[in-house]
């Protein structure tokens, strides 16, 4: 009896062993730096177990990955740490005992790291994610106040009637592979107060999304151009012709490859008291021959149109496939019901006004889609204070419209029509001193 119960023991155990000894594979190992945060992404076919904790004098985060081979991507990791990250100096893999395989990020600065697991979505498997924070959080307001040169001081602007001329001629040409990512700036006060600068003839802000960006790479051309790069290029284009426009000034929502959710897209904006939200994108459908531009804004009642509702759809899926922390994604503080109805309907009221300038602008450079504006429930657009309009600059997935988005001068032209657009706008309707938004905060290290 015992020599068959050992029999049994000792082949249940081989039965066991290979299965236990199959480790999980990183089939990719990406690493995404921005000054607001340096994300890092581990794809795997199965979800990993993990566990994380920070060491101090240095400062260093390690994460303990449970049954995770090394392979070659795992390895490769350690070269894709650039010098100019923001807060990664590097990043060290080896087996730290049996069943376990450990990570140390050796860091520039004190940060606030989160850590999550995300499920399949798209062309991704199961995805573990490193976001790595500055403790002290990046401050747009602050960024746009530092950057605004003493020659653009709203003292010397012009009066509201006349501040709008035509923009000058663009004299850089501004790549994003030659991009430097800037280091971050640590403000050590306790308590600061970013306000406004408020007088009769202020400062435009005009807030410029480029559309996707990081793991969400948007819409692929038939040549492999990506939606996420043609609209920071259009972006970065626009931006400049703004900050040569007297009494205007562009800020970019985002200034790099690095994924930004939906609502941070509109916190942002917010946060520096945008006038406007530009949201840039380049669309794409299921057939080739599809062309085009188009210009949406928000609706709330419903799409206007099927395709509408369909690209509305596609687009506010940027969050899943983008990735998005659900965790810190909870804790969005949100106006009351009451009032953002009604501040929203002025918003979209002056959204539609603004998209039909924007659209006339844009219909003399290309084809438009659509000969009117269209509206659905883009979830970058819902601003309740801030008038925005999402922009299809050209079907991306049409070959010729492709090759259009990828030649600099059609990148311009895009912007200059945009930028024409606005000023249009703004001519029929004066820009006014708006209520200081901006509270104190209170920051600690």
């Amino acid at each position: 009896m015992f020599k068959s119960t050992a029999k049994l023991v000792v082949i249940g155990f081989l039965l066991w062993l290979p299965h236990a000894q199959a480790a999980i594979a990183i089939s990719s190992a990406r690493v995404w730096p921005a000054l607001e945060y340096t994300r890092l992404t581990l794809e795997s076919a199965k979800p990993i177990r993990y566990e994380l904790f920070s060491i101090r004098n240095p400062d260093r985060l390690v994460i303990d990955l449970k049954d995770v081979e090394i392979n070659g991507p795992l390895n490769e990791l350690v070269g894709k740490i650039r010098s100019d990250d923001p807060y990664i100096k590097s990043v060290r893999v080896a087996r730290f005992k049996p069943g376990i395989v450990r990570l140390v990020f050796d860091l520039k600065s004190k940060v606030k790291p989160q850590l999550f697991n995300l499920m399949p979505v798209a062309k991704y498997n199961h995805r573990l994610i490193l976001d790595i924070y500055p403790a002290i959080p990046f401050d747009p307001m602050m960024a746009l106040l530092q950057k605004e040169p003493a020659t653009r001081t709203l003292e010397s602007a012009p009066t509201t009637a006349s501040r709008l001329p035509q923009e000058t001629e663009s004299t850089k040409n501004k790549t994003a592979s030659t991009q430097t990512i800037p280091q971050p700036t640590i403000n050590t006060n306790k308590s600061t107060s970013h306000p406004r600068p408020e007088m009769s003839a202020r400062m435009l802000i005009i807030a410029i999304d480029a559309g996707h960006g990081g793991e969400d790479s948007g819409a692929k051309g038939y040549n492999d151009t990506y939606e996420k790069n043609v609209t920071l290029a259009i972006a970065r284009k626009l931006k400049e012709l703004m900050d040569e426009t007297a009494g205007m000034h562009g800020v970019l929502i985002r200034d790099g490859d690095y994924f930004i959710s939906l609502n941070g897209r509109v916190q942002k904006a917010r946060q520096v008291q945008a006038d406007l939200l530009i949201s840039i994108h380049a669309d794409a459908f299921i057939k080739p021959h599809a062309r085009g531009s188009s210009v949406f804004a928000l609706s709330k009642l419903g799409a206007t149109s099927a395709s509408a509702r369909w690209l509305a759809k596609k687009e506010n899926e940027a969050d899943l496939i983008g990735g998005v922390n659900i965790a810190k994604a909870k804790n969005v503080p949100y106006l009351a019901p009451t009032l953002l109805d009604m501040s929203q309907d002025r918003a979209i009221y002056d959204s539609m006004k603004l998209a039909k300038h924007v659209l006339g602008e844009v219909g003399n450079i290309n084809t438009l889609h659509g000969n009117s504006v269209q509206q659905a429930g883009f979830a970058v657009l819902k601003s309740p204070d801030i008038p925005s309009i999402l922009i299809e600059t050209a079907f991306i997935s049409n070959p010729s419209e492709e090759l259009r988005l990828n030649d600099k001068d059609y990148q311009e032209k895009m912007a200059r029509a945009i930028l024409s657009g606005i000023k249009g706008y703004f001519a029929t309707k004066p820009a006014l001193s708006k209520p200081q938004l901006v509270q104190n905060k209170s920051t600690s290290t």
